[in-house]
């Protein structure tokens, strides 16, 4: 485990949670029994707005198939990432713009999001380009920030193309560089 993001990662949420406990409507979603989580603060009927908040995975999520399946290792930077909490998406504001980092809700979420991670790492060999691992949306649509895995560098990336630019040298430091926003 990388201890830097884990720290880094610790401390966003500790800023989400005290940014958003003002807001009335913050940290509310809708209940689905199908899509179990730990989030859920509480339960109710299909479709019912409830309360959630991210919860520290108390078992590290294992990516020993998805590794295998690409004769790759992943970056100890982003799978600490992925394994640190459960959780919606995070808004958060960087001096470059707006971005929602990806987490995953529940195990199937998880799933989910490997099998997308070896569509996208089969993209980049196939256009022979460096592999990246995803891990936050932007404002704009067909652009995503991404970790170099081989240098643990954090990219700004258009989808299928080379990554544009460097934003911070590591994970750890990219997440100490944004705030949250508060929940839609």
């Amino acid at each position: 485990m990388n201890q830097a993001v884990s720290e880094a990662m610790d401390g966003f949420i500790h800023k989400f949670l005290q940014n958003n406990r003002s807001s009335k409507s913050a940290l509310q979603i809708e209940y689905d029994p199908a899509w179990p989580s730990l989030c859920y603060r509480q339960q109710g009927a299909t479709g019912d707005l409830v309360s959630w908040q991210p919860v520290k995975q108390s078992k590290a999520l294992v990516w020993d198939d998805f590794e295998k399946a690409l004769g790759l290792n992943l970056h100890p930077s982003i799978s600490t990432f992925y394994q640190s909490y459960w959780s919606e998406h995070l808004r958060a504001q960087h001096t470059s713009g707006q971005l929602e980092l990806i987490q995953v809700w529940n195990e199937a979420d998880f799933e989910r999001l490997q099998q997308n991670l070896i569509g996208h790492i089969l993209m980049k060999r196939r256009l022979k380009q460096a592999e990246t691992i995803f891990f936050a949306l932007t404002e704009e649509d067909d652009f995503i920030l991404s970790l170099n895995n081989a240098s643990g560098e954090v990219v700004l990336e258009q989808i299928g193309l080379e990554p544009k630019q460097v934003i911070a040298p590591d994970l750890a430091s990219f997440l100490l560089s944004i705030e949250p926003v508060i929940a839609a």
